[in-house]
């Protein structure tokens, strides 16, 4: 008689296969790895994800998942300052991006390894970005900057510079240094020609 599931059996491959995909990459990372790592059978990865692509996606799902828990837990209490808000956001990402041993964003890492349009990986990586998007272009609106396009996209600068480079030029500090001063630049009333 096979064993039974438990209900947490999904989550604890996920935890694995984020371990491994975290430390090394998507690519490199084979499925006999995170079966090992979560001391489960085959056949319970293979009950719960149909094949090493749908692995991958459940992997960056969560990811994604994590990311919009964590910005709807930081501006929530700066409910009615979306300047506030922006800088909260930035410090989170900050704070994800500087832990020891991080490796940069999991979508954007996994987006550069699937080049390929239609991979569903790459394709759950566009949607989270777009989403990013959509959530810092929603604050930027709100904070009545004449410009929330350019806002936005520096910003998003911002953010893929701290997974890009962590704790490296001046740290997390000088790019929420920089947040705010973008954020105070694009919302600042424009000067009146005298």
């Amino acid at each position: 008689m096979g064993r039974k599931p438990t209900p947490d059996a999904r989550d604890n491959l996920l935890d694995a296969a984020e371990r491994l995909f975290n430390a090394h990459g998507v690519h490199a990372v084979g499925l006999q790895q995170i079966i090992n790592e979560c001391g489960c059978g085959k056949n319970m990865l293979y009950r719960e994800f149909r094949s090493k692509d749908d692995l991958i996606v459940g992997y960056l799902q969560r990811s994604h998942q994590d990311w919009m828990c964590m910005v709807d837990a930081v501006i929530a209490p700066l409910a009615g300052n979306p300047g506030a808000q922006i800088i909260a956001v930035v410090k989170a990402a900050a704070a994800k991006a500087t832990v020891p041993d991080a490796r940069g964003c999991p979508l954007r890492n996994t987006h550069a390894e699937f080049p390929e349009a239609d991979h569903p990986a790459h394709q759950v990586a566009v949607e989270h970005f777009d989403a990013v998007r959509a959530q810092l272009l929603g604050l930027a609106r709100q904070t009545g900057t004449a410009d929330p396009e350019a806002l936005t996209d520096r910003l998003l600068l911002i953010i893929d510079g701290l997974y890009a480079s962590g704790g490296s030029f001046g740290g997390p500090a000088t790019a929420v240094a920089f947040a705010e001063e973008v954020v105070q630049m694009a919302t600042r009333p424009a000067a009146i020609a005298g």
